[in-house]
């Protein structure tokens, strides 16, 4: 019984709700795109924890925080965090992501103008957009400017962030691909990688959902990937 309901394995199944897996996909490039935001603890020169013990860490913070006179309350050292702004469709897989400063609504609609224009590049017209339902996303100058570039905005429901999974699982991969693939002995250094892993992941690394790298299930890209 398991076996024909599809849930004797646990990839089968969702494990906060035990209820089976339902995948969907656009039928074609742009139809829905997928945005959100992920959150990573800056980096401080001299490396950070995930490669080096909490104290050199905090020893690194400490030092830089003297450096840069920038520091929080109680007068600890202000390292900060970096908002990547993530994008991608839902069809493709294809990935358009920027490292930002905040998350307010200002912020994340330039980043949707720029994504669009991005993918309008290379030959996809984006239909729809799909969010979770942060504050950015929920707001009416998010709204007026998916108006304004003829999309059609659509929010998951709430606490049901298997909708946006896609982006969800971006995230993990670029985690595991980037943020914490290395040691980094500065945040720029990090940020630095970040184009190269992106390409790396557009173009050479093959999604398994879709048996090939995202780039090619784009249409009308020039050079190869056609």
């Amino acid at each position: 019984m398991l076996v024909r309901a599809r849930i004797n394995r646990l990839s089968h199944i969702d494990r906060v709700t035990g209820e089976p897996i339902r995948r969907y996909e656009h039928p074609h490039p742009g139809s829905l795109i997928h945005v959100d935001v992920t959150k990573f603890g800056n980096i401080p020169d001299g490396g950070g924890h995930k490669f080096l013990s909490r104290q050199q860490s905090k020893a690194n913070a400490r030092d830089q925080a003297v450096r840069t006179g920038e520091r929080g309350r109680h007068y600890r050292p202000l390292i900060g965090t970096a908002f990547l702004h993530t994008v991608i469709d839902d069809h493709s897989r294809v990935a358009y992501i920027e490292v930002c400063a905040d998350e307010k609504a200002v912020t994340a609609i330039g980043v949707l103008e720029r994504a669009v224009t991005w993918f309008a590049e290379r030959g996809v017209t984006v239909e729809r957009v799909l969010s979770d339902n942060g504050s950015a996303y929920r707001s009416h100058a998010w709204k007026d400017a998916c108006t304004q570039l003829g999309i059609r905005h659509k929010r998951t429901r709430p606490y049901r962030p298997q909708t946006n999974g896609k982006i969800e699982r971006l995230h993990r991969t670029l985690a595991d691909g980037w943020a914490y693939a290395r040691f980094y002995s500065s945040e720029t250094e990090r940020r630095a990688a970040l184009p190269g892993w992106l390409h790396f992941y557009n173009h050479h690394r093959t999604h398994s959902a879709i048996g090939g790298p995202p780039i090619s299930r784009l249409n009308n890209l020039p050079g190869h990937h056609s």
